[in-house]
């Protein structure tokens, strides 16, 4: 193993080197990022998730470095230019940029003007007149004069543009530059002309300036996402004036004519070379910056939505409301079955209010309804009207969900696997009215970018994007644990250990054999081998197991040191689960082995306390202000309740009812300075909000947080 990535690995984090060396041996050994964070705490020091998938990332840099660098010395060793002192620079680099730096003047490329100056023999012109000690230097430029060269000042444009190259090529020059760059340049956004009227949405930038490391990450990619459509052109760069004079006191000796020339070239290759490299480079790292942090919120938000309170195992009712069409209608068993689907036509054109309410009525009592989802789209407040004015014979909670995503589910492959004998609509409101009952096992069926969280997500790095969604979709399944026999093989694939085929094969062993009766019998399944089970076994449940822990999250492998603690009490391990008296008697300090430590027995002691617990919180009724279904029954200064749709770095989007989310800007989420908005809200919270403006035209609706009455 790597000694110097370890080492560097623990710097970054602040952690020991074993600890580093122990996560990496466990990873390159196939274990997942959950399985290691909840089983391996004496390996790792107790490292969570978020440490070992920096360890892993760091990891993977380190390696994809040190192949450009052997990538690098290869290439200039067949050129038959690696001299000991340059493969010793090359050797030290410690950033990918100061190693492309070196290797530049050594890179291939393609004809430039400095290659055509040298194939016409003017490199020894530029060398003298680099030096700048030739008094006369148009006479000297005169003996360059041929065929290829007819003119001195042809001889000394081309010499120019050699020293040009070397400028640019120039590592001092280019830190120098690079420096500037960083502490002094501006962004730059204006307005491409004729484009007014198109890109009206980002009329904010059609003249904007402000300094680089100042641009806040959501506004860099609104203004880089306006570039790209065509609307805008953006530039980064520094001073002009200060960029050439740094470079003139670098390359500039005297006062004479060949200094001049000197000028001239440094000049040149500030403009032509130079400042359009360095604006590339930091184009790219500011965008690369603006991406890490659009996915960090885009994680972040993720990870709330899919950790959101469950309902739980109850009947529900699900309506996918709409006008024209009809509210479509299905009713579910406690599993999320789907047992029956009808449509009702309660609003306009049809207005069949009366028998809407009879037909709603009538399946509350047939399928013993405990609630109701009704979808947050069109007509969405109307139909929630409609169900709070009917008297049902008993207490029925009534729920407004999200539908963002169930029209892309309700058009996929697993949709189609699922309910291939019904349309889109029925398949969207099935969705609605799971996402009720288990949010988690619901949305890992959509793709997370069609989930409606998140900032500028269409816009930054795809695949880095899906790594880091997938890696937090794993981790609340895996958080939260799934019941063996009822889990769907979407939610399945989530699982550590597991992926699609095996998550199949789950599935179809269910199917032939019936419930799993025990987490061992996981091994009769085709392709289970014994390191699936490792890592997966934990975070299955099989409730109502005959082994109690079969229902917990104690792993298989440390069933025997529950089972000692038992036989140690004279009790059974579900005594040990039902009594909180035998539990406190326990000394787990007695338990230490060499594989299991006082983490892992902590957590075995946690579990059988509350064994399968759900870790998600439990889920609150929200309301609507009454009254308040479109824009314009808003005023300035009105206070309504709303629920928290979608976080940001510049703030929050809340739902108050109106079919537009308003935001609450970070300025306005408390009356104290915020640097996070995550610091005072979190998705779906029930909120209070002040109606700060409202701008029909652009469907803009600014609310604020602070000095509520």
């Amino acid at each position: 193993m790597n000694e110097t990535y370890i080492k560097k690995i623990a710097g970054i984090l602040n952690v020991n080197n074993w600890q580093v060396e122990n996560t990496i041996k466990l990873l390159d050994e196939g274990a997942t990022i959950p399985f290691i964070s909840r089983y391996r705490k004496e390996a790792t020091g107790s490292l969570d998730e978020m440490q070992i998938e920096i360890i892993k990332d760091q990891l993977a840099k380190l390696k994809e470095f040190d192949n450009r660098r052997e990538t690098i010395l290869k290439t200039i060793e067949e050129q038959g230019l690696l001299t000991p002192e340059l493969k010793l620079k090359i050797e030290n680099a410690q950033t990918l940029t100061e190693l492309e730096d070196i290797y530049l003047p050594y890179k291939p490329k393609k004809k430039t003007r400095a290659t055509k100056a040298r194939e016409r023999g003017l490199e020894p012109l530029a060398k003298i007149i680099l030096k700048q000690q030739e008094l006369n230097i148009f006479s000297k430029a005169e003996e360059y004069i041929n065929d290829e060269v007819p003119t001195a000042e042809d001889a000394l444009q081309g010499a120019r543009d050699i020293i040009a190259e070397w400028i640019n090529e120039n590592e001092r020059a280019r830190n120098s530059i690079r420096r500037l760059f960083q502490h002094e340049a501006t962004i730059l956004s204006t307005m491409i002309k004729g484009k007014e009227e198109d890109g009206i949405k980002y009329r904010d930038y059609f003249n904007w300036e402000e300094q680089l490391k100042k641009c806040p990450s959501h506004r860099l990619l609104a203004m880089y996402r306006g570039e790209n459509e065509g609307f805008l052109r953006i530039s980064i760069e520094p001073n002009e004036d200060k960029a050439i004079e740094m470079l003139e006191n670098q390359f500039v000796q005297g006062v004479y004519d060949v200094s001049e020339q000197v000028r001239i070239a440094v000049k040149d290759s500030y403009k032509r070379l130079l400042s359009p490299s360095m604006e590339t480079e930091f184009k790219n790292a500011a965008k690369e910056l603006a991406d890490e942090e659009a996915i960090k919120v885009f994680a972040e938000n993720l990870r709330q939505l899919l950790l959101a309170p469950p309902l739980g195992q109850k009947n529900v009712l699900a309506i996918d409301p709409g006008y024209r069409t009809g509210c479509k209608i299905v009713c579910l068993d406690t599993q999320g079955n789907f047992v029956h689907n009808e449509t009702i036509y309660p609003h306009q054109p049809q207005n069949e209010t009366a028998k809407s309410i009879k037909k709603i009525d009538t399946l509350i009592e047939a399928y013993k309804i405990d609630a109701i989802a009704i979808g947050n789209g069109t007509a969405s407040r109307e139909t929630e009207a409609l169900i709070k004015h009917i008297k049902f014979s008993r207490d029925i909670k009534v729920f407004v969900v999200s539908e963002d995503g169930a029209s892309i589910y309700s058009a996929s492959p697993v949709a189609r696997e699922e309910f291939p004998e019904y349309d889109v609509t029925v398949r969207g409101s099935i969705s609605i009215g799971r996402r009720l009952m288990d949010p988690l096992a619901e949305l890992v069926k959509i793709d997370p970018k069609s989930i409606g969280v998140g900032q500028y997500q269409h816009d930054v790095d795809q695949n880095k994007l899906k790594g880091k969604l997938d890696q937090v979709v794993e981790s609340c399944v895996n958080n939260v644990g799934v019941n063996l026999n009822t889990a769907s093989k979407h939610l399945l694939t989530y699982i550590s250990g597991l992926g699609p085929q095996l998550a199949k094969n789950i599935v179809d062993y269910r199917k032939e054999h019936g419930a799993f009766k025990s987490r061992k019998e996981l091994l009769d399944v085709k392709r289970m081998g014994d390191k699936a089970f490792q890592q997966s076994a934990g975070f299955l449940r099989i409730a109502d197991a005959q082994n109690p822990l079969d229902n917990s999250a104690v792993h298989p492998e440390s069933y025997y040191v529950v089972e000692k603690m038992a036989k140690d009490l004279k009790c059974s391990v579900s005594d040990l689960v039902k009594s909180e008296e035998l539990r406190k008697q326990i000394k787990i300090e007695n338990y230490i082995t060499k594989e299991i430590g006082l983490p892992t027995l902590k957590d075995i002691i946690n579990e059988l306390a509350k064994p399968g617990r759900d870790p998600r919180q439990g889920i609150k009724v929200f309301e609507f202000a009454e009254g308040i279904h479109k824009m314009e029954d808003l005023r300035v200064g009105m206070e309504l309740p709303g629920i928290v749709t979608n976080i940001t770095n510049f703030g929050a989007f809340v739902d108050i009812g109106v079919k537009q989310d308003g935001l609450v800007h970070i300025s306005q989420l408390a009356n104290r300075f915020v640097k996070d908005p995550n610091e005072i809200v979190k998705l779906h919270q029930h909120v209070k909000v002040k109606v700060l403006e409202v701008d029909a035209a652009r469907k803009r609706i600014q609310l604020s947080m602070k000095d509520l009455s």
